[in-house]
């Protein structure tokens, strides 16, 4: 092996490591965190090679009003089951924040939804 194939080799491993540190970092720190409550309309698991549970939170205010919309992300599929048991049930998702993702293949949302718990009406 030449000087060069050994320095191109090393920028390659140190690329790799640096980018695989950040997106550790990215997965384990949380931007923020919180709770919304409404009621959730879409829920599906999506992805060609990455699969994650995509969801949509419609928030309603007050009665007549226009919902908010809020995209979300579930990576363990047992949150997801308990989405799943409570369709059309005023819910609270509990999530964090986790920005600047190299990529969507952790989820098409930057918000993952880590707990739910169901409301009275």
């Amino acid at each position: 092996m030449n000087r060069f194939t050994k320095w191109l080799l090393s920028l390659v491993l140190i690329g790799f490591v640096g980018i695989s540190a950040y997106t550790w970092l990215m997965l384990t720190w949380s931007y923020g965190s919180g709770e919304r409550a409404g009621y959730v309309q879409k829920f599906s698991k999506r992805g060609y090679i990455c699969k994650t549970w995509e969801g949509e939170l419609a928030m309603v205010s007050m009665p007549g009003t226009m919902s908010e919309k809020f995209l979300f992300t579930v990576r363990d599929d047992a949150v997801a089951q308990k989405i799943n048991a409570n369709l059309g049930k005023k819910v609270a998702l509990k999530y964090d924040q986790h920005i600047g993702l190299p990529t969507t293949c952790f989820g098409d949302t930057e918000y993952f939804v880590s707990g739910i718990e169901v409301l009275d009406e």
